[in-house]
């Protein structure tokens, strides 16, 4: 099995060359962005953490290997893990950015997505991101 490109970018970056099929993984649209601005294929809003892992995690730096241990476990289950085999099937095919609103892309959902879809691994690497 050949692995995944999957690249992370920001919603509010201009699209590139390569980036393939764009999709928004945030469960709500985000500010100041026009759907026809987006070009978007795809929003897979059910793939976002859910509501109180968001909160808890609420982006900081110190919490983000313990949201990616949290957030792996909730895509194993219902709409999360149909979602998730979607994006598989959108990586396997080539090209795949992953889009956030999230100030910084490094810590958010999109980047632990990113990881498990060019991996394919359980394991989140031990890091220190701040």
């Amino acid at each position: 099995m050949t692995k995944a490109t999957a690249q992370v970018r920001r919603i509010y970056d201009e699209p590139e060359a390569d980036d393939g099929q764009r999709v928004l993984l945030d469960r709500l649209w985000p500010r100041g962005v026009s759907k026809a601005r987006a070009q978007l294929p795809a929003w897979c809003k059910q793939v976002a953490p859910s509501t109180g892992l968001r909160r808890w995690y609420d982006h900081d730096p110190a919490k983000f290997d313990e949201f990616a241990t949290r957030y792996r476990e909730e895509l194993k289950v219902d709409d999360h893990a149909a979602a998730y085999a979607q994006l598989e099937a959108m990586a396997a095919v080539g090209a795949l950015t992953l889009l956030t609103a999230a100030k910084r892309d490094d810590i958010s959902e999109a980047a632990v997505l990113a990881h498990l879809l060019r991996h394919r691994e359980a394991e989140w690497p031990s890091s220190s991101r701040g």
